[in-house]
């Protein structure tokens, strides 16, 4: 059974900057991050295939960026100029049967999630 386990979240004023990591990463599968806020459904923030081709939502295109270092095995998600409507619980999360298409993915193993906060 996969176990993911991410960290970097804190708390960073609007404007700021954040890095998420995750471990392990998976160089053959889909791997993503999402976010949830209370009160709203998970959204997915970014994903990124076996070629590592990414899919961003239109929320955060052009200020986060996913990657993955296959050497140390870990999934980064570099985040610019938060806003307070990125506060969330992020989760990192893999899709073991798809390699492509990531954002379609029926994510099956997840990490237990790291706070995120932006305050104004």
């Amino acid at each position: 059974q996969v176990q993911l386990v991410e960290s970097g979240g804190g708390s960073v004023q609007a404007g700021g900057s954040l890095s998420l990591s995750c471990t392990p990463s998976y160089r053959l599968y889909c791997m993503g991050w999402f976010r949830q806020a209370p009160g709203k459904e998970r959204e997915g923030v970014a994903y990124i295939e076996n070629g590592g081709n990414t899919v961003y939502a239109d929320s955060v295109k052009g200020r986060f960026t996913i990657s993955k270092d296959n050497d140390k095995n870990t999934l980064y998600l570099q985040m610019n100029s938060l806003k307070p409507e990125d506060t969330a619980m992020y989760y990192c999360a893999i899709d073991l049967a798809r390699y492509s298409l990531c954002e379609r993915g029926a994510y099956n193993a997840w990490g237990q999630g790291t706070q995120v906060t932006v305050t104004p």
